[in-house]
């Protein structure tokens, strides 16, 4: 156990179940039932947020190793433990997990309407299994929640999504699962190599250089459709489209960093040799992701598809700052993460704002909500701007610092990465001038109501944490400079020879 002898990342991880177990043991009519599970699940989602406040509060960003590690045996006979643990880079993604859930559960109060038991345990399956995935601390508990979360994934988008649900969630789940079949062969090879699945351990095994490409393009393979890269998108739009709009929240904010967290847990700290031989690689594939899906967007007549273009390119940006392996790119990368976590799942909160009163996501049906809507079209600037990338929200500092790390790279990677700001900016504006100014045509528009208490309940937070972000960078950055500053070290120890890697070794 960690060191104060309470188990509380095995408590956050394993809390939503317990609620999960509360909603299915309630018995009563349709309406009793939904209502204890409306409830139920978001008291419960606001429990586990509080004790991951506490996890955020008592960790300490000083140091770069991980902290609160639970250990405790599972399966000894093949050197198999169940270790949970977080260091700078994973508190953060738990918290956003943990953030995100209750305000899907308060988005979703009014507009799941049909089997709302399911839909509640389906969320808190999921925040389960998001939650392990970045604490897991050995390769096959990993494993196990990383492919854990498509199923609960699977049922939300399957069963409440939109006329075309049953072929996005096929599609979402084959993409995932064809992926992820190539790392599982990576976990084999290592676990043969190394004689362990314990992360730590890994994390400091020297692999022979051949071997590193083989594993890196294995990860890449599951990592990448995660992310998701060009050209392994496809399934991205579909999913938002045809997802409610708490699933393409939950989506946009949390599943999306899956993959950029898998590059930064193993593909750059375990295979530094293969990370840096096929750097080009992926900053090509990174910076077509940010040119062409920017200009599909443009092209886009339905508000979720515009946004879920948007998410591939700002995740674009993303990997480029990854693998330029250096501390400004590595905290770009992270940064530009937790912004998109929060700035995309607002975008998709604010579709479906509108699509709850007029039932509709076509672009060309709305126009000059400002008259009838001032609150709204405040919120929803608010996290377009932060989406362009506005000096003084949340999505500036990601993206300046990316090109900070890519420009000590190569001049032309920074200066073809920024067209992704450049383009967003364009298609961006042009929605919220299409949205929210011109004058009203309709009278359906006319009769549109402003936000209610609960849709400003579900904002606030979102609101404050993107210009929190944006003025106070330093405050979650801090969290993650020195483990990304022992990464970056012994990545170019072990490009430099093993002598130095020993040095830098803990």
């Amino acid at each position: 156990m960690n060191a104060a002898g309470f188990p509380l990342l095995s408590l956050i991880t394993w809390l939503p179940l317990v609620g999960g177990l509360i909603i299915l043991a309630v018995r009563g009519d349709e309406e009793t039932v939904a209502s204890n599970a409306r409830w139920t699940a978001l008291w419960t989602s606001l429990i586990v947020f509080v004790l991951s406040v506490v996890l955020w509060v008592r960790f300490d960003p000083g140091d770069p190793g991980f902290q609160f590690v639970e250990t405790a045996s599972w399966l000894p006979q093949w050197n198999i433990t169940y270790k949970l643990g977080v260091d700078g880079i994973s508190v953060l993604f738990v918290l956003l997990s943990t953030v995100l859930t209750p305000i899907c559960i308060l988005a979703s109060w009014d507009a799941i309407k049909v089997r709302v038991r399911e839909y509640m345990l389906a969320f808190l399956i999921l925040e389960t299994m998001m939650v392990g995935m970045f604490a897991a601390l050995d390769f096959v508990v990993f494993y196990m929640f990383f492919e854990g979360v498509l199923i609960p994934m699977y049922l939300i988008i399957g069963i409440w999504g939109g006329p075309r649900r049953v072929y996005a969630a096929i599609k979402f789940f084959l993409y995932t699962l064809a992926g992820s079949v190539l790392m599982l062969l990576a976990l084999l090879a290592m676990w043969y190599q190394a004689g362990t699945t314990d992360i730590p351990t890994l994390l400091h095994t020297p692999f022979p250089a051949s071997m590193q490409t083989w594993l890196f393009l294995a990860f890449l393979a599951s990592f990448a459709v995660k992310v998701p890269m060009w050209p392994v998108h496809t399934w991205l739009p579909d999913a938002h489209v045809e997802a409610p709009t708490a699933g393409s929240v939950i989506l946009a904010g949390v599943l999306l960093k899956m993959g950029g967290y898998g590059f930064l847990r193993f593909s750059l700290p375990m295979l530094p040799i293969a990370s840096a031989h096929l750097a080009p690689l992926m900053y090509a594939l990174s910076i077509i992701a940010v040119v062409y899906t920017s200009l599909v967007a443009f092209a886009q007549t339905d508000m979720k598809k515009l946004i879920a273009y948007s998410s591939v390119a700002h995740m674009g940006v993303v990997t480029i700052g990854i693998f330029t392996a250096n501390v400004q790119g590595i905290s770009g990368a992270m940064f530009q993460m937790l912004s998109h976590g929060i700035v995309s799942a607002a975008l998709f909160l604010c579709v479906g704002v509108v699509y709850d009163r007029l039932h509709t996501r076509e672009i060309a049906r709305y126009g000059g909500l400002a008259d009838r809507m001032p609150a709204y079209a405040f919120v929803f600037m608010v996290f377009t701007l932060a989406s362009v990338g506005l000096p003084g929200t949340s999505g500036f500092v990601g993206e300046f610092l990316v090109l900070v790390g890519a420009f000590r790279v190569q001049f032309w990677l920074a200066l073809l990465g920024s067209l992704g700001m450049i383009l967003g900016a364009a298609y961006a504006l042009w929605l919220y001038r299409r949205i929210i100014f011109g004058r009203i045509t309709r009278d359906d528009l006319r009769a549109m109501l402003d936000l209610s208490p609960r849709e400003i309940a579900v904002f606030a937070p979102l609101v404050v944490l993107t210009l929190w972000m944006g003025v106070y960078p330093a405050s979650f950055s801090s969290f993650w400079d020195a483990t990304v500053g022992a990464m970056v070290t012994q990545h170019q120890a072990a490009l430099h020879g093993p002598t130095l890697l020993a040095a830098v070794k803990p």
